[in-house]
């Protein structure tokens, strides 16, 4: 093995990875906010990239094929993840409307390390759009490739995902002199809000309607 034949396959597996990942969805937005407030980021982007890393690589064990040939389990996942989404939209909504609950300084109320990374694992686990695409699309592609090279594809896509959320949650710093006004963080729970409500309606109809 040399680095001709392994580096299409990183790349080709680091390309995917971005193309997935790079999208307005629940998951980046949970992290760009907990950036935001600048608290416990760092534990929530090694979560979310190693939970990625894990999922990639069962994919391409062979685990996309089994979850593609089960409908009920899919089912299953979209109907738990939308009733996830629908919570939590509704809790960033009324956090808009009360300005003062939403600043980011250094007496705002802080959560436990603990109760952050557990809502990393529900943005994580139970949204199926991840299962979707690291374990179902990922996989499939990474099975693809030759046995050999099949950790290069896995391991490409989940470097994919560790700079992006590294990028998401350490780079939205720059954007705190903005979020520092109770206004912008009405709007930025508004939007995330609307998005939850947008990908739970999104997720009931895949369940119910199949497409």
């Amino acid at each position: 093995m040399n680095l001709s034949s392994v580096f299409p396959v990183f790349f080709q597996g680091l390309l995917l990875g971005f193309g997935l990942i790079v999208a307005i969805g629940a998951q980046n937005a949970f992290v760009l906010r907990q950036g935001l407030r600048r608290e416990h980021v760092g534990s929530v982007v090694l979560f979310c990239a190693l939970a990625d890393a894990v999922l990639i690589s069962a994919g391409v064990l062979g685990l996309g094929q089994a979850l593609g040939q089960s409908p009920l389990l899919a089912r299953s996942l979209a109907i738990a993840g939308a009733l996830f989404l629908a919570v939590y939209g509704w809790r960033a909504l009324q956090r808009a409307r009360q300005p003062n609950r939403l600043e980011a300084a250094a007496g705002s109320t802080r959560m436990q390390r603990g109760a952050v990374l557990a809502q990393a694992a529900a943005f994580t686990l139970l949204n199926p759009h991840v299962y979707l695409d690291t374990v179902l699309l990922v996989g499939s592609i990474g099975a693809q490739q030759p046995a050999a090279l099949r950790g290069w594809f896995a391991f490409g896509a989940s470097a994919a995902s560790l700079a992006w959320f590294s990028a998401l949650g350490f780079g939205s710093r720059r954007l705190a002199p903005l979020f520092a006004r109770p206004r912008a963080w009405q709007v930025l729970d508004g939007l995330i809000g609307l998005t939850m409500f947008v990908l739970c309606a999104l997720l009931l109809r895949h369940a119910f309607l199949g497409h």
